[in-house]
C-alpha cells in the first residue's frame, strides 16, 4: 500500500460525508494548516515550500469565496467576500515579501471565522436548518 493512502482515503470519506457547515470548518482548518506550514518554510528558508503552501491556502480561500450564496446570505455573504478578497491580496503580498507576520494576520482572521462557525454549529436550530439545506444561510457547498 502507498504510504499516506489510508490517510487520504479517510480524509476523502470525511469530506464527502460531512454536512456543509462542518465542511466549512474543515476548509478553514486546512487553510490555517497550510499557512502555518508557509510560516515554517519561511523560517527554514524554503521558498518553494512557502510558495506552495500559500497557494494551497489561497485555493481553499477561493473555494470558500466561490461557495458564497448572495441571494440567501445578503450582507453576511458580501462581508465574507470582502474578507476573502482581503486575505487573497494579503497572502499574495506576504508571499512576495516573504513576510510571516502578514501570514499570521490571515491565520488570525481564519481562526476567528472558524471559531464563529463552530459556535453556530452548536446551535440546535442551525443544525436542523443545515440538515434541510447543505449549509447554513449564506454559504452553498
Amino acid at each position: 500500500m502507498v504510504k499516506g493512502y489510508g490517510q487520504a482515503q479517510y480524509l476523502k470519506t470525511q469530506v464527502t460525508t460531512v454536512d456543509g457547515g462542518k465542511l466549512i470548518v474543515l476548509l478553514y482548518e486546512g487553510a490555517i494548516k497550510f499557512l502555518r506550514k508557509a510560516q515554517e518554510s519561511i523560517e527554514a528558508k524554503d521558498i518553494k515550500q512557502r510558495h506552495n503552501s500559500i497557494v494551497r491556502a489561497l485555493n481553499i480561500i477561493d473555494e470558500l469565496r466561490n461557495s458564497l450564496n448572495f441571494s440567501q446570505g445578503g450582507e453576511i455573504a458580501k462581508n465574507l467576500q470582502a474578507l476573502y478578497l482581503f486575505m487573497n491580496r494579503h497572502l499574495t503580498l506576504a508571499n512576495a515579501k516573504n513576510d510571516p507576520k502578514m501570514i499570521q494576520e490571515v491565520i488570525n482572521l481564519l481562526a476567528s471565522l472558524k471559531e464563529a462557525w463552530e459556535t453556530i454549529l452548536t446551535k440546535p436550530e442551525v443544525i436542523k436548518s443545515s440538515a434541510k439545506s447543505s449549509a447554513p444561510t449564506g454559504i452553498r457547498i
